[in-house]
């Protein structure tokens, strides 16, 4: 073998050799992808994705996510995380550039799953936000979610412009915890009071239902599902026909005015019975504090309804 043999597979060796050592380097490091570390972002590698939307922890879950990654570099949102359960109030804290901002500020929206808006209000600037650099910023929204269990926060740019193509928002999916409060609905009991001697005498059954603020409305409807199986057993007794449906309420210095849908006064008769309806809403109603006075209507009417 002559010596220009000799160096031809030398050099397709060597060059073997650092081929499957660049492969062999390659395929045993973590992949090209962006870290987690001290609540930021870090690149490792050469990731061919954006840097992810915003905040992390230090285990790496939950990062942030948005449907329009191409706001990565403007904007980071360490509360909310992707899908995190909230309630009413809630606090949201991030940081956004100063050109995220206007006179301090940017546009926040909630939304339901239905697309219902639960919430409009405005994140502030908590440092001097005329810069290109990150400035912190936080708001607080207060909402009624009503049934919905998940819905969608909207983080907007505050675009004085009439040019609607510097617009740019990030969309946060969250899931809305229902939270629960005691309430009293009254019926009769005949166990209490046998024989009914005085019908406006009711007493107070506990009913669990949703935070709301529309309070009022929601015990009443409870009152207006009646009894259960057990309550029947123990004594209770439920006058307000099927049926009926709230068509309007509202409280306004002490007076509850509630106007009830017909079926209040379909197959009511008897002096008794009419005494017991009234004091079943009345009494619902006048356990919360901002209600004195009640004053019950059929379809707008109130001085020819509920006769004995």
């Amino acid at each position: 073998m002559n010596t220009t043999t000799k160096i031809l597979i030398s050099l397709v060796a060597i060059t073997g050799i650092l081929g499957l050592t660049i492969v062999i380097l390659r395929f045993s490091s973590p992949e090209d992808t962006w870290i987690c570390s001290d609540q930021g972002w870090i690149k490792h590698g050469n990731p061919s994705n954006a840097m992810p939307t915003s905040g992390c922890d230090n285990d790496n879950k939950n990062p942030i996510t948005s449907t329009n990654n191409q706001y990565a570099n403007d904007i980071v949102v360490d509360i909310p995380h992707t899908n995190q359960e909230i309630s009413s109030p809630f606090t949201i804290t991030g940081k956004a550039r100063g050109t995220w901002y206007f006179e301090g500020s940017f546009p926040i929206q909630l939304f339901d799953n239905q697309g219902n808006k639960l919430a409009d209000s405005y994140a502030m600037s908590q440092g001097e936000w005329m810069t290109t650099e990150f400035v912190p910023f936080t708001s607080t929204l207060t909402f009624d979610i009503g049934e919905a269990t998940s819905g969608i926060l909207v983080i907007k740019n505050d675009n004085p412009s009439d040019n609607r193509t510097l617009d740019k928002e990030i969309r946060i999916p969250l899931l809305f915890k229902q939270e629960t409060t005691q309430v009293l609905v009254f019926f009769n009991n005949i166990e209490r009071d046998p024989g009914l001697v005085d019908c406006s005498v009711v007493y107070g059954v506990s009913r669990t239902i949703k935070k709301t603020q529309a309070i009022g409305r929601a015990t009443l409807e409870q009152l207006f599902k009646g009894i259960s199986k057990e309550e029947e057993s123990e004594g209770f007794v439920d006058n307000i026909p099927a049926g009926v449906t709230i068509q309007k309420l509202t409280i306004e210095n002490g007076v509850a005015k509630v106007d009830l849908s017909k079926e209040l006064e379909q197959g009511v008769g008897g002096s008794c019975r009419v005494t017991a309806i009234r004091a079943q809403i009345t009494e619902t109603l006048k356990q919360f504090p901002t209600v004195s006075e009640v004053i019950i209507s059929i379809d707008g009417r109130t001085e020819d309804i509920l006769q004995p």
